[in-house]
């Protein structure tokens, strides 16, 4: 299950709200280096032993382990900024997402947004759907996560639930 922090503000009038969702991340870029940094050379010892008692074949093997636990890292360390806001604004629903390095930003008018219930077995899959535009949302939350979300939602700017 993924951990994820919700964050609710209020701002302005009662009526006005902003929800922020981030992933959980619970170590630093450089601490993030540093634990790639002792694995590479635990590796590395480790590989030099067994090429010392003639097993010289395994170092290539070693370099790909932590070629590849390095490929791990940097994609992870591009999503670790990754959040979804929501947020009542001047009469407008705006949903910002920030995906890596894209961020997309949709407008919505309030009355006229459906929010989208989407079940799958036991997940639950929300999105925020008018004329012909839909976002998916809280992509960093549990199930539970989720629907509390919808209820925070749907008590907020009376958006209408369809289930699909």
């Amino acid at each position: 299950m993924e951990d994820s922090r919700i964050k609710l503000q209020s701002v302005g009038s009662g009526s006005e709200f902003c929800l922020t969702m981030k992933r959980n991340c619970s170590i630093s870029p450089s601490a993030l280096f540093g634990l790639l940094l002792v694995t590479a050379c635990l590796s590395v010892a480790i590989g030099i032993g067994f090429a010392h008692f003639g097993a010289w074949p395994v170092l290539p093997f070693f370099g790909l382990e932590v070629a590849a636990l390095a490929a791990a890292f940097y994609v992870n360390g591009r999503h670790a900024a990754d959040y979804e806001r929501i947020a009542l604004d001047a009469g407008m629903l705006v949903v910002e997402v920030r995906d890596a390095d894209r961020v997309e930003a949709l407008r919505f008018n309030p009355a006229w947004v459906r929010l989208v219930a989407r079940r799958a077995r036991r997940d639950l899959r929300l999105a925020l759907r008018s004329h012909g535009r839909e976002i998916e949302i809280g992509r960093h939350l549990d199930s539970a996560g989720r629907e509390a979300l919808a209820a925070a939602l749907a008590r907020r700017i009376g958006a209408r639930t369809g289930a699909v």
